[in-house]
């Protein structure tokens, strides 16, 4: 009876790779990535909108259209710098994007939030949404977040450019940048980047 479990589970989990092995990811798809030689690397990284993902040593890295297993080796030869042989990476597509349901004026404001958040992803928040409350209904920083550089970032519909904005969350938190709290749009990305070892 034993054997024959171990043989369904070995039988599932192998047509989830086969099955996972043809999807083309999309933007709004969170990705988990698992390097066997440094588990602190192991991490959900969110597809952006311009379909790209970011990854520790390998940067800003082509996502979308491809598959799993094709941005598996992307990262191995980001990363393979770092490690005295070539590291071992698994890439699996942990959550689909939801498209959103158009119903005319949209009553919510679709984000995406990424890097050392509690729960990154994409996230429908009602319409007037600040910054502020976008973190706080994610659950929070992680204890790796670099607070006072969070990055957001802004594509106008219009004309396809794209604008950087950095926010100190501990100068609005403490009162010494009151205003600067920013009203979220549709395509907005946060990016809470990981502190540094002195930061």
């Amino acid at each position: 009876m034993k054997k024959f479990l171990v043989a369904i589970i070995s039988l599932f989990v192998a047509t989830a790779a086969v099955a996972q092995s043809g999807y083309k990811i999309q933007s709004g798809d969170t990705l988990q990535v698992e390097v066997l030689e440094d588990p602190s690397l192991n991490r959900s990284v969110l597809v952006l909108p311009d379909g790209t993902v970011s990854f520790p040593f390998a940067g800003s890295l082509g996502a979308k259209g491809q598959t799993a297993t094709q941005v598996g080796q992307a990262i191995r030869s980001g990363i393979s710098s770092q490690f005295a042989t070539e590291p071992t990476v698994f890439v699996t597509v942990a959550t689909l994007s939801e498209a959103p349901v158009s119903t005319g004026r949209a009553a919510t404001t679709d984000i995406f939030m990424m890097g050392e958040i509690t729960t990154p992803g994409a996230k429908s928040l009602k319409r007037g949404t600040t910054l502020i409350q976008a973190l706080a209904e994610s659950g929070g920083f992680t204890r790796f977040a670099a607070q006072k550089r969070i990055i957001l970032r802004r594509s106008d519909r219009r004309t396809g450019k794209q604008s950087i904005h950095r926010i100190n969350y501990k100068a609005i938190a403490d009162g010494a940048a009151i205003g600067r709290d920013i009203v979220l749009k549709d395509g907005d990305v946060i990016i809470v980047p990981e502190r540094r070892i002195f930061e």
